[in-house]
């Protein structure tokens, strides 16, 4: 599998019975998507990685096409906003933890990061 291949995927629908990915899988997953860290809150673990930015505005910026992607992939990631930076959850709701799903929106979540910063630079 190329690092890449997460960012081609697609979401599938996850009903409350899918299976969260296993440790075998987890460890394999996470090694494409290098930057961002398994957590547990609560009791249930969640991908996080945080975003710097130079500013809010681009935070702003980079906080509404992550949303825009959650909601054309129907996968929806807990987002928080600060001066020059935006910290990213994924974990699937219905299951209490990861599916193969997270770690495909967080490899999406990557590839949308440098194109904004440099777009905002540059206008």
């Amino acid at each position: 599998m190329t690092e890449n291949s997460l960012v081609e995927e697609k979401c599938v629908a996850c009903r409350g019975d899918a299976p969260r990915v296993s440790p075998q899988e987890k460890e394999e997953l996470i090694k494409q998507i290098p930057q961002w860290r398994i957590v547990e809150k609560e009791g249930v673990e969640m991908l996080e990685r945080k975003y710097d930015f130079p500013d809010f505005a681009s935070a702003l910026i980079f906080a509404d096409k992550v949303g825009r992607l959650a909601e054309q992939e129907k996968h929806h990631p807990s987002l928080l906003v600060e001066w020059g930076k935006v910290t990213v959850w994924w974990w699937t709701h219905k299951i209490k933890g990861l599916h193969r799903n997270d770690f495909i929106m967080a490899a999406k979540t990557d590839s949308l990061y440098t194109p904004i910063l440099k777009d905002y630079v540059e206008s």
